[in-house]
């Protein structure tokens, strides 16, 4: 029987081989990367999820002005972020939550009680961070999981790249998008951060 801190992972491992599938065969070939977009409900930490999408070739047409064409194309505020499935602690996914919740409270970093604003109590604020941290490291982990088990170039005929984001963390999309992918392959995105100054 598989350990019960491994049966979150498992599930995201699965359901996001599944939400790819479902991408429109007919934009496959325009799609030249993958976008894993973190967030919370309410901007509750127990309530986070990852939106798994990807951008295309004409939105970053849409996009891009001549004065920096690598902020349409690496910049993830320009890319298509609405209307993708999501996996976590939501509604959306009903096997994902309670399987989620089961892990982080046996973790212990599970609080119960109303959501209180930062700097309010100490203990929630660290068990906050925590819980960021533990699903950041799931979606770098599913992120990897896809490369290595080759299903990302089994379903797009080629690698992509996973940029890996939280709109709440800006700067931090390098460090994870960098833990994400295999080296080499997100050059494109690395040279223009660098050049941004990140």
């Amino acid at each position: 029987m598989k350990d019960r801190a491994e049966k979150f992972q498992a599930h995201l491992r699965e359901a996001a081989v599944g939400i790819l599938e479902r991408f429109p065969q007919e934009l496959r070939p325009e799609i030249y990367a993958l976008s894993f977009r973190i967030w919370q409900i309410d901007y509750d930490a127990r309530r986070p999820y990852v939106a798994i999408g990807y951008n295309t070739e004409s939105q970053y047409e849409r996009e891009k002005y001549p004065e920096d064409p690598g902020e349409a194309r690496w910049n993830c505020a320009c890319w298509l972020l609405d209307g993708f499935e999501m996996l976590g602690n939501v509604p959306e996914d009903p096997v994902g939550g309670p399987l989620y919740e089961d892990e982080v409270r046996r973790l212990g970093l599970w609080y119960d009680g109303e959501e209180v604003g930062v700097g309010e109590d100490d203990e929630i604020d660290a068990k906050r961070e925590l819980l960021h941290l533990h699903f950041a490291d799931a979606c770098v982990d599913l992120a990897r999981h896809l490369h290595a088990s080759g299903r990302v170039e089994e379903m797009f005929g080629r690698p992509l790249p996973v940029v890996v984001f939280d709109m709440d963390c800006p700067g931090w999309e390098v460090e994870a998008t960098e833990a994400a992918n295999p080296p080499g392959l997100i050059e494109g995105f690395l040279n223009w951060q660098r050049a941004q100054g990140a």
